[in-house]
């Protein structure tokens, strides 16, 4: 059975990290991507305002976290993002603001973390079906992908603070809506583009 069928039988389509030449050692290509996948989430995760009404800082992780998953499927992507939240609960200085420690999963922004995984998968499996391909359904997938951060997000918020859900809402979700518009945007921008620049690539080398 060759690969295309293989591949047809599974109503799995390739992502955009199965198209990049980066060598055929399997299992070095994913130590690779791994690593790579946490020094993005590491950078991502710098950029962060801190909000005086909020314990929830405005930070790029979610935009860095459904990036990653659309751009690597749904398996590597939340191994990645799960090598990324236990490097930082053994002390590297990953999370917002150069933090670590088990700390960060009894604080106000635990839920989040925990849902930037769930997040991580659900995104990447809408990938192997080829929503990161055009603008529209790119959008969907990244509404839908932050709707689950931020349900596990505002939950934690809620039971951690003991306080309604409605305020819960009003601190770890209304404040950040504009930002995540804006990231959504640039995301449904640059995977469809970073497709046709994988595409021209390819007929250019075939050619």
């Amino acid at each position: 059975m060759s690969f295309s069928q293989t591949n047809n039988f599974n109503n799995k389509m390739p992502t955009l990290i199965d198209t990049l030449p980066i060598g055929s050692n399997t299992l070095l290509k994913n130590i690779t991507l791994v690593i790579s996948g946490i020094l993005i989430l590491w950078m991502t995760s710098q950029i962060r305002i801190n909000l005086f009404f909020t314990p929830v800082p405005v930070t790029g992780q979610t935009f860095g976290v459904l990036l990653l998953a659309s751009s690597y499927g749904s398996k590597l992507g939340i191994f990645t993002i799960f090598s990324y939240l236990l490097v930082g609960i053994v002390g590297l200085p990953v999370f917002a603001g150069g933090g670590s420690g088990w700390e960060y999963f009894s604080g106000a922004t635990a839920g989040y973390l925990i849902g930037f995984g769930i997040a991580a998968y659900f995104v990447g499996l809408l990938a192997e079906k080829g929503w990161d391909r055009k603008p529209f359904l790119v959008i969907s997938s990244m509404i839908l992908g932050n709707a689950v951060i931020y349900f596990f997000g505002v939950l934690w918020l809620s039971f951690s603070y003991s306080i309604g859900i409605s305020k819960a809402i009003s601190l770890g979700l209304t404040p950040f809506i504009i930002g995540d518009i804006f990231k959504i945007l640039i995301a449904a921008t640059l995977l469809p583009g970073m497709w046709q620049l994988s595409s021209y690539f390819k007929f250019d080398k075939n050619n």
